[in-house]
């Protein structure tokens, strides 16, 4: 078994060294950074594609977040084979797949509403790996370690989120869109290659939760038997159902989505913000670069120099940071002012650090799967969501300006609100008696 990093308990400051040393969470962790680097690739090159075959902007901004929304309905109706499934499988075959999507995409010349089709078939699946995965890294860190985890992938997925962007770009300019997007795929493919050569096989129950987790009735390894509870897809649907009816799941839940879903729709409304108030070209550019450089220093910041008990006391104060400064948008600041104010917003997305050791303890352990990709769908899907309900705000009257300080007021409401039952500090875990020497209880 491989030991898992950093103690289980108590008020342990893990360290970014401890975190990288344990063998598992480094290989999920580096590929899936070269996977977000592959995403941002394929999903910028298939709306440039789709754009130069219509030349319609409408269906280009279709293509880039066709992707997103059908998640939610992934996570709901399959998201029990997170749990159900070997991890190994699960996760290769995730990469493997969005290998032949990219694939197909550049090479077999289809209809748009076909490919189209194509790429929200498959962002069905993509909960399952990724809950998979997410369940995996949680199993193998412990305590603050875990915590630390998940700020190493904010970081570095923020850094392969500007990258991917730029080598799109370069890869467009210099091979074209089709054979851009076989650039996308050979990244996959290397992921998948390493997840199957180095990750060890396991089985599901020997990740931490019981075979056939999430309420269901599986074989013994783990597999998507329809079972004496008919199947993934009620099991699916049981499982979520338990999720969302409790209510520190829900709220946790709630917590992690509501102020990214708000500070995303501002983001969405940057580059007509800047078109309004006449800044010179290119400058909406690095106005969309202060909010992930905001994001990835708070990260760092928190991450590696606060206790974890001092990480849950400031959640609420960093929800507030991500919004309070949105609020200064209602005066139509120029690019400076406008730049400061993102980078200051993005500083408090390190508030979600705050609240993953206590939505980790509430999970049920067979159950983490379906969670963490329950999660992480909700999350891409308000995302989308969000920058539509802010962009009709501003087209009924309130201009771009205005209605990123809606957005603003509306995280700040939010942080209020988390106030009401968010305890300071999440109690110290009491010492779980230690049922045999089996792996210890994943990213997205």
């Amino acid at each position: 078994m491989t030991p898992t990093a950093g103690p289980a308990q108590g008020d342990h400051r893990a360290t970014y060294r401890e975190v990288l040393a344990e063998p598992r969470f480094r290989l999920l962790f580096s590929t899936r950074t070269v996977a977000i680097t592959a995403d941002a690739l394929r999903i910028t090159t298939f709306s440039v594609l789709v754009f130069s075959s219509t030349g319609s902007a409408l269906l280009s901004a279709v293509a880039f977040g066709i992707g997103f929304i059908p998640q939610l309905f992934g996570s709901l109706l399959l998201g029990s084979l997170a749990d159900r499934l070997p991890p190994r499988a699960l996760i290769t075959g995730g990469y493997a797949l969005t290998c032949a999507t990219a694939l197909l995409l550049a090479v077999v010349r289809m209809p748009v509403a076909a490919s189209l089709g194509v790429v929200a078939l498959v962002s069905l699946a993509t909960p399952v790996f990724h809950g998979a995965s997410s369940r995996l890294v949680a199993q193998s860190l412990k305590g603050d370690a875990y915590v630390l985890g998940r700020s190493l992938s904010n970081i570095a997925s923020a850094g392969a989120q500007v990258f991917g962007l730029a080598l799109g770009g370069a890869a467009v300019a210099a091979l074209g869109p089709r054979r851009a997007l076989a650039v996308s795929a050979v990244l996959y493919l290397g992921c998948a290659l390493a997840v199957r050569l180095r990750l060890p096989r396991l089985r599901a129950g020997e990740t931490g939760g019981t075979p056939g987790s999430t309420g269901c009735d599986s074989g013994a390894d783990g597999g998507g038997d329809s079972g004496a509870d008919g199947g993934a897809v009620r099991a699916s649907l049981r499982g979520a159902g338990l999720l969302l009816r409790d209510r520190t799941v829900r709220r946790l839940m709630v917590a992690q989505w509501l102020p990214v879903a708000f500070v995303a729709g501002a983001e969405g409304l940057i580059v007509a913000y800047a078109g309004e108030r006449g800044f010179a070209p290119g400058r909406y550019a690095v106005l969309m670069g202060c909010l992930p450089v905001g994001m990835l220093v708070g990260d760092l910041l928190v991450g590696r120099f606060l206790r974890p008990r001092n990480r849950e006391r400031l959640v609420v104060p960093l929800v507030a940071l991500a919004g309070l400064p949105l609020l200064g948008f209602a005066a139509e600041p120029g690019v400076g002012v406008s730049s400061c104010l993102l980078l200051l917003s993005g500083l408090g997305y390190a508030y979600g650090l705050g609240l993953q050791r206590p939505f980790l303890d509430a999970l049920p352990e067979d159950g983490q799967g379906q969670a963490f990709g329950l999660i992480g769908s909700g999350s891409m899907t308000l995302q989308g969501v969000g920058p539509v309900c802010l962009g009709a705000a501003a087209a009924a009257g309130t201009g771009t300006g205005g209605a990123i300080a809606l957005a603003g007021g509306a995280v700040v409401l939010t942080a209020g609100w988390i106030r009401t039952w968010h305890p300071r500090t999440s109690p110290a875990p009491s010492p779980a008696p230690s049922p045999a020497p089996s792996p210890s209880p994943a990213a997205h």
